[in-house]
C-alpha cells in the first residue's frame, strides 16, 4: 500500500444475485491527486463509487477512504468526504445563501462556521450580488460551481464528483475543470467519474473500467503510449473492443 494514499482499495467486488457489477478492483489514490474514474455507461463506475462513499456495502474486498474502512465505517466516510452528483444536489427553491446554510447544517458546522463559509463561498465565486437570489435563477455554470463549493463546505480532504459535467456545454465544462485544478492545488484530492474521454486528459491519473473491471490505470500520457493511441478516446475504444 502507498502510505500517501487517501484511498486504498483491494479486490472490491459488488454482486447483485448472479450479476457481478464490480469485479475485484484494486487501486490507490494519492493525496492532492486528480484521479479520473472512467468508463462507459454500465461499466460499473456508479456502483463502485457508491461503495467508496459509504452508500453500498461491498460483497467482497477491502479498503479505506480518508482513513475509514469501507466495510465497517460507512458513516464516518460520509462525514469526511465531499460529494457532488451530476444533478448538482442544489435546491432551486432556496436562495444561494439558504443552500449553503442548509448543507453546512447537515455537516454539523457551527453557526459561526456556517456564516464564515457562506461569506467565503460568495466571495470566491463572485456571487455576493446574488446571495439572496433563488438558485433556479442562476446560469448553469454558476450553479455547477456553487454545487462544487457546497460539497466542500465542511473542508473534506477528498471530494467525489460523479459525472459533474454531464449535459453542460464544452465552455462550461472547461471552466469547471479550471475550478477543479484550483482545488487540487490547495492539497485536496479530487476523485472524478466521467464518460467524456477528453476530460481524462485533465487528470493526473486515470483508471478505465470495462464490464466491471479496471482494464487500465496510469497517467493519460503513459496510457496513450501503452496503447499506441493519439487520444484517450482511442485508448478507450481499443479497451472497449
Amino acid at each position: 500500500m502507498d502510505k500517501t494514499a487517501i484511498i486504498h482499495i483491494e479486490g472490491l467486488t459488488k454482486r447483485f444475485g448472479d450479476f457481478t457489477a464490480v469485479n475485484a478492483i484494486s487501486f490507490d489514490v494519492k493525496k492532492g491527486e486528480i484521479f479520473g474514474f472512467l468508463g462507459a455507461n454500465g461499466a460499473g463506475k456508479t456502483t463502485a463509487i457508491k461503495m467508496l462513499i459509504g452508500l453500498s456495502k461491498p460483497t467482497e474486498g477491502s479498503g479505506t477512504v480518508a482513513g475509514f474502512d469501507v466495510n465497517t465505517q460507512a458513516e464516518d466516510i460520509k462525514k469526511n468526504i465531499g460529494y457532488m452528483s451530476q444533478k448538482f444536489s442544489l435546491y432551486d427553491d432556496l436562495t444561494v445563501l439558504e443552500n449553503i446554510r442548509f448543507y453546512g447544517g447537515i455537516y454539523g458546522l457551527s453557526r459561526k462556521r456556517i456564516k464564515d463559509k457562506s461569506a467565503q463561498i460568495l466571495t470566491e465565486l463572485n456571487l455576493e450580488s446574488v446571495g439572496k437570489s433563488l438558485v433556479a435563477s442562476l446560469p448553469l455554470g454558476w450553479k455547477q460551481r456553487l454545487a462544487f463549493a457546497i460539497s466542500m463546505v465542511h473542508d473534506p480532504a477528498i471530494v467525489f464528483l460523479d459525472e459533474p459535467t454531464g449535459g453542460v456545454d464544452p465552455l462550461v465544462r472547461r471552466q469547471f475543470w479550471e475550478t477543479i485544478y484550483e482545488v487540487a492545488e490547495k492539497g485536496r484530492t479530487v476523485f472524478v467519474t466521467t464518460h467524456y474521454m477528453d476530460e481524462a486528459e485533465y487528470c493526473d491519473r486515470v483508471s478505465i473500467m470495462v464490464n466491471g473491471k479496471i482494464e487500465a490505470l496510469d497517467t493519460p500520457q503513459k496510457l496513450k503510449q501503452q496503447f499506441d493511441a493519439a487520444s484517450m478516446d482511442d485508448v478507450f475504444l481499443k479497451l472497449a473492443r
